[in-house]
């Protein structure tokens, strides 16, 4: 009798390791694609996707110097998208031009960060069309339907957004943690509204 459940619990043990040893292969896979499209971008072949079913390519790289971070920034914030790491949203500026640029990730995965990170802290954002430099101008907390970024066509803003706070349970929530940074060069490309 004991016997049965020994290998019930055998198997399920097994089943659960596999399953997780699977998803982090998953990870690193996708980071490894992820990568290999965004030299392909680098290299004049627009909207190279990671993979052919792939509903997102690579749209910048985004680098925080002091926290040894290095993300490369997707097109589109879909949860599909978000899964493999931050996403622009369509609605806001390209990243690196004119205007507010806006980029969310999960809170537990690739912004968990933002909460580090300092006024006057150094970001990078390289596109295909070259790096522009952020510095961190604030942060704040405000309600998910709250946040309001201002029409601006004279500089460049990057908002870096995720759920808050960092240690909640359950996914989601109704706050959002904003980082927002000014550039310190030169944005390129046209004026977009938000």
């Amino acid at each position: 009798m004991k016997k049965p459940f020994f290998y019930l619990l055998l198997l399920g043990g097994l089943w659960f390791t596999g399953q997780s040893l699977y998803i982090h292969a998953k990870a690193l896979l996708a980071q490894q694609l992820l990568e290999r499209a965004w030299q392909k971008n680098q290299h004049g072949e627009n909207r190279s996707r990671p993979w052919p079913w792939a509903d997102t390519w690579p749209l910048a790289r985004l680098r925080v110097p002091r926290l040894d971070i290095d993300l490369i920034v997707l097109a589109g914030d879909s949860g599909r998208t978000l899964a493999f790491g931050p996403g622009h949203h369509f609605g806001s500026a390209q990243p690196g031009e004119i205007g507010h640029s806006i980029i969310s990730a999960h809170r537990d995965t690739h912004f968990r960060f933002l909460q580090h990170l300092r006024p006057n802290d150094l970001i990078l954002l390289e596109t295909r069309h070259g790096q522009t430099r952020f510095r961190v101008d604030s942060s704040q907390v405000v309600q998910r339907d709250q946040a309001m970024f201002y029409d601006n066509k004279t500089h460049a803003y990057l908002h870096l957004v995720t759920c808050y706070p960092f240690d909640a349970l359950s996914a989601g929530g109704s706050q959002r943690f904003i980082v927002s940074a000014v550039a310190q060069n030169k944005p390129t490309g046209p004026s977009y509204a938000f």
